[in-house]
């Protein structure tokens, strides 16, 4: 029997589909924010901080790396109440996002201040400025400018991971078009749907980070 599609089906559950449009976005808002300070913060302690602080930093950020997003999201939904800590689906989901993003980022940021050339630090010596106000005053923006595109790409990577808190009841996009798969029946519609607004969402948060960038940082051209 051949399949017939029916997008139209479709039409009644736009409305829930849009509200799992603003929760992705406002994830992905939220945790672009914290995580990329988190990520700032950890790579100032990894390369300009204090030594007592390097280890646990060091630890968080191979932590991270080196486990799938979906068990630390779990770990934080279905863990952390057995030590009295129970969050909703939508926090566990935003504090999930933020910890994973802060890791990469660290990374990023870190690579952006290494490729600082000593003269910076030495400038900033000379001006009797301590190790904090060097990091914010001379080698943050220009290292943030340096690795603006692969910290743009690591937001938008962030963004589609998001996809799986609908496993921990994040009323997202991917929970929206769960929702209406399993009331109209129609999986290829809905996943094809939401597919392309996945693939739409991706475009316009790269050229929003484009231009960012560019505000920014003037000489930035971010892929």
């Amino acid at each position: 029997m051949q399949y017939q599609f029916d997008f139209s089906s479709l039409g009644g559950y736009i409305p829930v589909l849009l509200t799992g449009i603003q929760v992705t976005v406002i994830l992905t808002l939220v945790g672009t924010v914290f995580g990329c300070a988190l990520g700032i913060f950890c790579a100032w302690a990894r390369s300009m901080g204090p030594r007592w602080l390097r280890p646990p930093v060091v630890g968080y950020v191979e932590l991270i790396r080196n486990t799938p997003f979906l068990i630390q999201l779990f770990f934080i939904f279905f863990g952390l109440p057995a030590l009295g800590v129970t969050l909703s689906g939508m926090q566990a989901s935003i504090l999930a996002m933020v910890i994973n993003l802060g890791a990469y980022s660290a990374e990023i940021v870190r690579a952006g201040i290494q490729a600082t050339p000593r003269g910076m630090f030495e400038a900033g010596a000379s001006l009797a400025m301590t190790r904090l106000e060097i990091f914010r005053h001379v080698v943050l923006l220009p290292a943030l400018q340096r690795v603006w595109p692969a910290l743009s790409s690591q937001i938008v990577i962030v963004m589609l991971g998001s996809a799986v808190v609908s496993q921990v009841a994040a009323e997202d996009l991917t929970y929206a078009a769960n929702f209406i798969q399993s009331r109209n029946f129609r999986a290829f519609e809905v996943y094809f749907v939401s597919t392309g607004i996945y693939l739409l969402l991706s475009i316009l948060l790269r050229q929003i980070l484009r231009m960012l960038g560019n505000r920014l940082f003037p000489a930035v051209r971010a892929s």
